[in-house]
């Protein structure tokens, strides 16, 4: 069987789904930034009118350093001082980095009598079905800050009450022990919080430190991930305090205004909110990333074009030539329903994040990990493996090559960076294989070493055996892009989804240049990469909505559920939700429920009507094709109503991409060897774009390399890409074989 793509007298097929409708009417926007702290770059993206500015600046210790010095260039490229910034909007690593070092605050656990080693014992299951010698991560609180305190609560209420002397004799210990915060969790806190409630107001009274409440953080039964969740909030808490009061005086003392931050569940929030429920800023910049590409490639009005969609772009029969520019503006291609969504690839310095859009929205999720630490806030579903740009190569014990997940971060980096590193990484073997080259400047300004690249090559070829420092780097291509294969069929193959059904969307500083490979051994047939692709997370945070979820158990048959009892419940989870947002009488309200059936274990969410009575007939059905979409089948059984949901959304002002590029001729800056794989050197001479400077209608054949100054795109033989009106380039194969 063959699969048709594109050849070079055809335009591009890529389709595209939209997030939301849009306004196609101009109006001057607010001049807003975004900026995103990666473990190796920190990236900027301000709006101004209808113009975007990137700057990539290099992460810092403290990141809140780093984030100013970008503002700083990013404001000097535009012209504009930072006092004229209406909007800051952030995203960061700070949680993330706490857990994965183990360098939060010194916490405390204070749970019910008996249950201390919850957070030790976990769940029966085992990561490593056949590794005898697996174990399970180190739990955050050790069990000589675990205390007790004598009290019963069931699923039904309170059946002994706390003893506030017990609670302050408590307190008095917590105050010897010198702990920063302390995390409470009784058990069945979420069905009646009365006695945690009274345990957290005496230790607020008592001590000075945060002390986070599993009924303010989870309100949801299980308690091992409740426990867990609650600890890891307690855990960033005075961390994210410290970093966020740090970055709000900074900013103020510039004349910027205090910062929304990313959340993980891909909506925004103030700084006051964050600092209370630090825990949802876990994995906020992966989230930033999987928001910009659905406002990008989602579909939008971002060129000012009504041709805006992928697909519906000019007619590029008489021009065929690499960088010609369309005569036309009658939109082609095929209609944005033929794809199921899009596949998201965050290729950054330290980690590659994978995540899929469906129906024009992110995938979430509230079962996820960091870490080996269960962690159930809404989130944004997200996959990372340590794959980056920095990911350092070595040898195993066996003789195999390796790649990551130990990263050469920011300093010294890797070695092309010219900054004292002599690993080699993946960033080096792209400068041996040429995709990136001599004269390329990371981040607009970072000149690189090629010798070093060369030199750090050399030496993981003679200890893995290999000929040469560009076989080393062809194998540390091969098995980068193997792991991060790997990544993209968990989220696809691995739950279902075709992948071939889907577009796949590069971005990040190199994930360009390893996406056609990528999308070659999935047999995706369209990759896109979006103009502000090599700082998309930073983009993503001027799209971004803001958003506050709240959860509540209730664990009743849905039969027998009172309509009365349900709307209770969900207006006190609209009223929590509303005391965070901004703006309340611009909030969009979303209603949903965990449902399953009667003795199953786990859960899947389905809408319900936000507007009048809970319709239990309505979320029968609901569930029913869920469950049949998800696993093949539905039952005739009777369903339970575990967890009712509430989300409060203000939507954001989107930014305008504007992209009119120049002439073909001057993109086109030379041309240099590039390595493919099974072609040889001559048919290996790549034309390198400065993309920057092709127009929409432009049709780019591989092998090409086209520059940008915060990410490099390469285009393969075989391959041809094409510029569509908001600058994203769409590229699609032009013959491809299927056995």
């Amino acid at each position: 069987m063959t699969r048709r793509g594109t050849t070079e007298h055809e335009s591009t097929t890529c389709t595209r789904s939209r997030s939301r409708p849009r306004s196609r009417t101009r109006t001057r926007t607010r001049t807003r930034i975004g900026v995103d702290v990666g473990g190796t770059f920190t990236d900027i993206a301000l709006s101004v009118d209808d113009d975007l500015v990137t700057a990539k600046v290099p992460t810092t210790a403290p990141q809140h350093v780093g984030v100013l010095e970008g503002i700083e260039k990013a404001c000097a490229d535009a012209g504009i001082d930072p006092n004229e910034i209406d909007e800051f909007s952030h995203a960061m690593t700070v949680s993330v980095n706490a857990l994965l070092e183990r360098d939060g605050a010194t916490t405390a656990l204070v749970t019910t009598a008996g249950f201390r080693d919850v957070l030790e014992i976990g769940r029966q299951n085992r990561r490593s079905l056949y590794d005898l010698d697996a174990e399970k991560p180190t739990p955050l609180v050790p069990r000589e800050r675990r205390f007790e305190v004598d009290e019963r609560t069931t699923a039904e209420g309170v059946e002994q009450p706390v003893d506030p002397d017990e609670v302050r004799e408590l307190a008095a210990q917590l105050r010897e022990a010198d702990v920063e915060a302390i995390a409470v969790s009784l058990l069945h806190a979420y069905a009646d919080p009365s006695n945690e409630r009274q345990v957290t107001e005496i230790l607020r009274e008592e001590l000075s430190v945060p002390v986070s409440a599993s009924h303010e953080v989870l309100a949801e039964f299980r308690e091992f991930e409740r426990t867990s969740t609650t600890a890891v909030d307690a855990y960033v808490r005075p961390v994210i305090d410290r970093y966020i009061g740090r970055l709000v005086e900074q900013a103020a003392d510039a004349g910027i205004p205090k910062p929304r931050i990313m959340q993980a569940n891909g909506g925004t929030a103030t700084p006051e909110t964050v600092r209370k429920h630090a825990v949802t800023t876990t994995l906020s910049g992966p989230a930033a990333g999987v928001v910009g590409a659905g406002a990008t490639v989602g579909g939008s009005d971002s060129g000012g074009d009504d041709s805006g969609d992928i697909g519906d772009n000019t007619d590029n029969d008489d021009n065929t030539d690499n960088g010609d520019t369309a005569d036309t503006d009658e939109p082609v291609g095929t209609d944005r329903e033929t794809l199921e969504g899009l596949v998201t690839f965050d290729m950054g310095g330290t980690s590659s994040d994978v995540s899929l859009v469906r129906d024009g929205r992110a995938e979430r999720t509230t079962d996820a990990e960091i870490d080996g630490l269960p962690i159930r806030t809404p989130m944004v579903d997200v996959n990372t493996v340590g794959a980056g740009g920095g990911s350092i190569a070595w040898v195993d014990a066996g003789g195999a090559l390796r790649v990551g997940p130990e990263s050469a971060g920011a300093q010294p980096g890797p070695a092309c960076y010219g900054r004292g590193g002599t690993r080699p990484t993946v960033t080096d073997a792209t400068v041996v294989l040429g995709y990136i080259g001599p004269e390329t400047a990371l981040g607009g300004e970072m000149t690189l070493d090629v010798e070093a690249a060369h030199d750090a090559l050399a030496s993981l070829a003679e200890e893995a055996g290999l000929d040469s420092a560009l076989e080393a780097a062809r194998g540390v291509y091969r098995v980068a892009n193997a792991t991060m294969t790997r990544a993209i069929r968990s989220v696809t193959v691995e739950r279902g989804h075709d992948p071939r059904e889907f577009a796949l969307v590069a971005f990040g500083g190199a994930g360009p240049m390893h996406a056609t490979a990528l999308a070659d051994a999935l047999s995706v047939e369209c990759v896109l990469v979006p103009r502000p692709g090599g700082v998309l997370s930073a983009f993503g945070l001027l799209a971004a909505d803001e958003s506050h979820d709240a959860v509540q158990t209730v664990g009743v048959v849905l039969e027998s559920a009172s309509p009365a009892t349900i709307s209770e419940v969900y207006d006190e989870l609209v009223e929590d939700v509303l005391a965070d947002v901004s703006n309340p009488d611009a909030a969009q309200l979303e209603r949903a429920a965990d449902c399953r059936y009667a003795g199953q274990s786990f859960e899947l969410t389905v809408p319900v009507d936000a507007a009048g009575a809970f319709d239990a007939e309505a979320v029968a059905d609901r569930f029913h094709e869920a469950h049949e979409r998800t696993y093949g089948y539905a039952l005739d059984e009777a369903i339970e109503v575990v967890n009712l949901r509430t989300t409060a959304t203000v939507p954001g002002a989107e930014p305008t991409v504007r992209h009119e590029g120049g002439g073909s001729g001057d993109a086109i800056v030379g041309t240099r060897t590039a390595h493919f794989p099974g072609v040889d050197e001559e048919q290996g001479q790549a034309t390198i774009y400065e993309r920057d400077r092709l127009a929409p209608g432009a049709t780019i054949d591989g092998p090409a390399v086209l520059e940008q100054a915060e990410s490099t795109t390469v285009v393969p033989p075989g391959w041809i890409g094409e510029i569509l009106p908001d600058g994203t380039l769409a590229m699609t194969r032009t013959e491809v074989s299927e056995e």
